[in-house]
């Protein structure tokens, strides 16, 4: 009975100790003692602000129920939080998806031909600089209507960093992988399946990461702008009703969103390439 109990005593140690070693890790405590530092400066701002910030507590009081029930529906334009959270991110997939299918072709394109970049590399130079909400007003004039015109914005911002990274990643193939494919003989359109593209899916994948990270960043402030049903009209109706604890929840949101697609991105990156992304 001695020797269980002191078993049973030496395991419940042992996994307590696991668990405090777990928890005190620099990488899980340096990121907490960040975020608490963020949270205090907030708490301070919000005591000279008490007029119109909320402390961090106050906040968390007022959106409990945004947060309770994401998905309400309590009529036509009353919805949870992740109602309009789901109408922000297809909006996103489907702009960054057809900005995908664009870039990687015309950056593969760019990487191969010298002529193809001396055509289209002023092009990208000239429009990579420019804001996306610039484009908002000519693609309202092109669609006349809110959500084709999002999709838009989402596309063309979609572009420029996954054609760069994709035509700098076919540039830099390995001289070696070529060579040894001419000496097997392999057809232009195998060298390109088999050697080109799989070497250069690391820089294509970064592409795509900084291009879903804009993508994500630039809907919420279309959505500002145009309304409808969205995470940016919500930060914007909620701002205009000076509720700024749920702007407050929104940051959250759009933040951790944009923390979760960043991470599944990497994820499919790891699975496509058998090599670690870096996060």
């Amino acid at each position: 009975m001695t020797l269980l109990l002191s078993l049973a005593v030496n395991a419940k140690n042992s996994l307590l100790g696991q668990l405090r070693r777990q928890i005190f890790r620099p990488n899980v405590m340096l990121p907490m003692a960040g975020f608490a530092g963020v949270i205090a400066l907030w708490w301070v701002i919000a005591l000279f602000r008490q007029e119109m910030m909320p402390t961090p507590l106050e906040a968390l009081v007022k959106n409990l129920d945004f947060i309770i029930h994401p998905f309400y529906r309590r009529g036509p334009g009353d919805l949870g939080l992740g109602w309009l959270l789901l109408a922000s991110l297809r909006r996103v997939c489907i702009g960054f998806l057809l900005g995908a299918i664009v870039a990687i072709p015309v950056g593969v394109l760019i990487g191969l031909s010298h002529a193809a970049w001396l055509a289209i590399n002023p092009i990208i130079q000239v429009f990579k600089p420019v804001s996306p909400l610039v484009w908002l007003p000519i693609a309202l004039a092109i669609f006349n209507s809110a959500e084709p015109s999002a999709i838009f914005v989402i596309f063309i911002t979609s572009l420029w960093s996954t054609i760069i990274n994709t035509a700098e990643g076919v540039a830099n193939v390995p001289k070696d992988y070529l060579e040894v494919a001419e000496v097997l003989e392999m057809p232009r359109w195998k060298q390109l399946l088999k050697v080109v593209i799989p070497a250069s899916l690391p820089y294509i994948f970064t592409g795509l990461r900084i291009s879903l990270g804009i993508a994500w960043l630039v809907i919420v402030a279309v959505e500002m702008l145009t309304g409808g049903i969205g995470i940016g009209f919500f930060v914007w109706d909620e701002w205009n009703r000076l509720n700024v604890s749920s702007v407050f929840l929104a940051v959250f949101v759009i933040g951790l969103t944009g923390l979760i697609l960043d991470y599944a991105l990497a994820k499919l990156q790891t699975v496509v390439t058998h090599r670690p992304a870096r996060s």
